[in-house]
């Protein structure tokens, strides 16, 4: 949450000094709040803060101060008035819709967004009334087209999930405002630190804490950030109210990963690059998909928007499914776990594991082949990485 005291500072600083409102104790680390209720002075002082009329803690159901340092770090980091954390990037996905929506209204949804996320609103959003329209993430005229007087949100990832296509966040920000909706941008793959949406002028901002912010894939949790209205107050009503909460104690491991965050995501970057690059020389590879690359179809609007291109890369090869699962099978070090954003690098199927509820007709339609693989560059020496994939001279 943005304030004169360090409106001013870098955002790896942010990352490592905001937040933390240290106690008597004088501790110099974060503490953990394992606590699920909080003591009152009076029976007026609990009715005053029930009633809203003094700020300050009730239940760890909603106001926890170490969910309360994560939440102020992250809100900082996007520079947003506001920001509320979750048991995980679904929830809160899940919440910014019931928070936001009612029964009659309209959503507008990129179709190259994370495969449950389709799930979510395909089944589960329908069932309250709300209709969801898949458009393709790059196409604008799709988007306006897509656009109805109930439509409400326009929701998409950027870079997207596995083949790393860009939006312009800019453009569908003047489009969603000229027609009354909000832009809900999910930056999960570049974290504030790539990419800050809410500069660019989206509303809101949803993360998978799970994924970068941890960084070391220990816990589960999730985050939106926004304005104190919007986030502050209707979304923060659906955690208070319906209890999709984040434990103090995976709060805690994520602001310890927000304080490497920088550092961690420029690395990640770094080794990212170097093995799309070996990859574009693999005759084996029949398609390669990294925004850091010059053949990428929106290289120069990554160069814009992003401070760099992330360490997400996927890659179809030669045989289908059969060369894919080879591949994969034959890795000694690399992780085969459909999670990303850890320090060690994972390599999965898309069309069996993270799109695989999809049906063909939609994998289809979103890119989705049987000889795509998506590798999510960790942060062990690059060389070891490369070596661990030479099956792939052999397909």
């Amino acid at each position: 949450m943005m304030n004169d005291e360090f409106d001013n500072w870098d955002i790896a600083t942010r990352a490592i000094r905001t937040g933390h409102k240290r106690t008597a104790e004088g501790e110099h680390s974060e503490p953990i709040f394992a606590t699920s209720s909080f003591v009152f002075d009076s029976a007026a002082h609990a009715a005053a803060r029930f009633a809203g009329d003094e700020a300050g803690n009730i239940y760890s159901r909603f106001t926890n101060p170490t969910v309360r340092a994560f939440e102020e770090r992250l809100a900082a980091m996007e520079e947003g008035e506001s920001c509320v954390a979750f048991a995980s990037g679904m929830a809160a996905i899940l919440s910014t819709c019931l928070g936001l929506l009612k029964a009659g209204d309209h959503v507008v949804c990129s179709s190259s967004v994370f495969g449950t996320t389709t799930v979510l609103f395909n089944r589960y959003m329908s069932k309250f009334g709300i209709e969801t329209t898949f458009v393709s993430l790059t196409d604008m005229a799709q988007w306006e087209q897509a656009l109805k007087p109930e439509t409400r949100l326009l929701f998409l990832e950027t870079p997207s999930n596995p083949l790393t296509q860009v939006a312009d966040i800019a453009a569908l920000s003047e489009l969603a405002h000229k027609n009354d909706a909000l832009l809900v941008v999910d930056n999960c793959f570049c974290t504030p630190v790539l990419q800050q949406p809410l500069k660019l002028g989206a509303d809101i901002v949803v993360h998978s804490a799970t994924k970068y912010l941890d960084g070391q894939g220990r816990a589960m949790g999730g985050a939106v950030v926004g304005d104190k209205k919007l986030v502050g107050e209707e979304i923060f009503g659906v955690v208070r109210t319906a209890g999709p909460t984040l434990s103090p104690f995976n709060a805690w491991i994520f602001l310890k990963g927000l304080e490497t965050l920088n550092l961690r995501m420029q690395a990640h970057s770094d080794n990212a690059l170097q093995l799309a690059q070996w990859l574009e020389q693999q005759p084996a590879v029949e398609k390669l998909y990294y925004p850091g690359l010059a053949t990428h179809p929106q290289f120069d609007l990554v160069k814009q928007q992003q401070t760099a291109p992330g360490g997400i890369l996927s890659f179809e090869v030669k045989g289908g499914r059969e060369s894919a699962w080879r591949l994969i099978d034959s890795t000694r070090m690399l992780s085969i776990t459909a999670n990303l954003g850890d320090t060690k690098t994972t390599i999965t199927h898309p069309a069996t594991t993270t799109h695989g509820r999809l049906t063909d007709e939609q994998k289809a339609e979103t890119g989705i082949s049987e000889g795509l693989i998506r590798i999510a560059v960790g942060l062990e020496n690059f060389e070891d990485i490369k070596a661990d994939l030479q099956l792939l001279a052999q397909l």
